[in-house]
């Protein structure tokens, strides 16, 4: 097992995380999307607000409600009602969109074992609550006999375990936890602490994520033609995104984009969800820019709820914009608007609207900073002989199921 993972904590990982502030259920859609504008995460953790000063660990891991990303907005966003008053729909409180599950977060000991991190975060969990410290100058220590023991069998079949107290530092400078300050350490935290350790890993960093058995073939996909808002029906957990494909006479798949939360963090919200309601996945994915026919758009409508075509309202009400859909509202690059026929040609889709994708031959090192550089939560894997069939994805689990997982014994050659 590498190193870095046994003489490392949790706290080394904090160094210069900013504390974190609660994003409580009460607050409205509008400071959501604000909110996840501003993170570091694609999402934002949501808590029930506080009815104490003080609290136990106990307590405040029962006001964690769950995590409400960019696509769960949109989604919500697209339905009728919403779209009929987006005003209001704005106002909607976070309670009655975000998909409760508190098991998606756990608070540990910032001295709690790198390895025994990873083993949590493998099993479901996405954030770390991490007490901040005073006097803090790092808790790396040797690797414990203790850890071979009865703990690590038993957390395969109970993930949410009590994590025992066995990583106490043994430096003799005295180390005072803050319980009522902490900072939240995600996945792709620990993803940008391996690959700074690229060195204590290998030979990991150069063998193919086919190789490791990185690959997730259980992925969610749409075709092309059908209407984007199915994407809106059942949204995956892990990672939460959708493949649009076009289905190739023999059965593949061939990948031209993606429906994900990753892709809409810093889009236009209002416009992607009446872009999620009213258009195909294909036509999601490329961007529909404004020389669309006026009759396929909603009219503009004055403040009064009067449209303004033929002269119509006072025009001293407030304006709603125009909903249309374009690459400049949703970050995506132009494209062909003429061509009716998706994924034909891949050189059509450029800038964001391509997926990020790696082939089946990828190294993990490659694939880990596709994701940091590009602040992604996923790769689409593709074949090696062909780039736009598509056969699974790499997420953050499946790295850390990857990089932990013990190496295979080899088979005795037979005399």
């Amino acid at each position: 097992m590498a190193s870095v993972f046994l003489y490392h904590v949790v706290g080394d990982l904090t160094v210069g995380k900013p504390e974190m502030v609660e994003f409580t259920e009460n607050e409205t859609l509008e400071a959501a999307i604000r909110a996840i504008g501003e993170s570091t995460d694609c999402g934002i953790a949501v808590w029930k607000r506080r009815s104490v000063q003080k609290e136990k660990p106990e307590i405040r891991h029962q006001r964690f409600v769950g995590i409400l990303n960019p696509l769960d907005i949109v989604a919500f966003l697209a339905r009728d009602d919403c779209l009929s008053d987006q005003d209001k729909a704005l106002k909607t409180p976070v309670s009655d969109v975000i998909v409760p599950d508190n098991t998606l977060l756990k608070e540990v000991d910032p001295a709690t074992r790198l390895i025994d991190a990873l083993e949590i975060m493998k099993h479901g969990v996405r954030r770390l609550l991490v007490p901040k410290s005073v006097g803090w100058r790092g808790m790396s220590k040797r690797f414990s006999i203790l850890y071979n023991g009865k703990w690590l069998k038993n957390i395969d079949n109970n993930p949410n375990i009590t994590i025992p107290n066995i990583n106490r530092s043994s430096s003799s400078t005295p180390t005072t936890i803050i319980r009522d300050k902490y900072c939240c350490l995600s996945r792709e935290d620990v993803i940008r602490f391996l690959i700074g350790c690229l060195g204590a890993l290998a030979p990991l960093p150069l063998s193919s994520i086919s190789s490791l058995g990185a690959i997730n073939p259980n992925y969610c996909s749409i075709e092309a033609s059908s209407p984007a808002i199915e994407a809106a029906n059942k949204i995956p957990r892990e990672p939460s995104a959708f493949a649009v494909v076009d289905p190739a006479p023999d059965g593949q798949h061939k990948i031209i984009g993606e429906i994900s939360a990753s892709k809409l963090w810093k889009c236009d919200y209002l416009a992607a969800a009446w872009a999620l309601a009213n258009l195909s996945a294909g036509q999601f994915v490329t961007g529909v820019e404004d020389n669309l026919s006026s009759r396929n758009l909603p009219d503009l409508v004055g403040g009064d709820g009067k449209s303004t075509e033929n002269g119509g309202g006072d025009g001293g009400g407030r304006l709603i914009r125009q909903r249309t859909f374009s690459s400049r509202s949703t970050g995506f690059f132009n494209h062909n608007p003429s061509s009716q026929s998706f994924g034909v040609n891949r050189s059509m889709y450029r800038g964001r609207s391509v997926p990020l994708t790696c082939k089946t031959t990828s190294s993990l090192a490659a694939v880990m900073a596709q994701m940091l550089s590009h602040r992604a939560t996923h790769v689409w894997v593709t074949e090696a002989a062909n780039e736009d069939v598509l056969v699974g994805l790499v997420g953050y689990a499946d790295i850390l199921a990857a990089v932990t997982r013990p190496p295979a014994t080899p088979i005795p050659e037979s005399r």
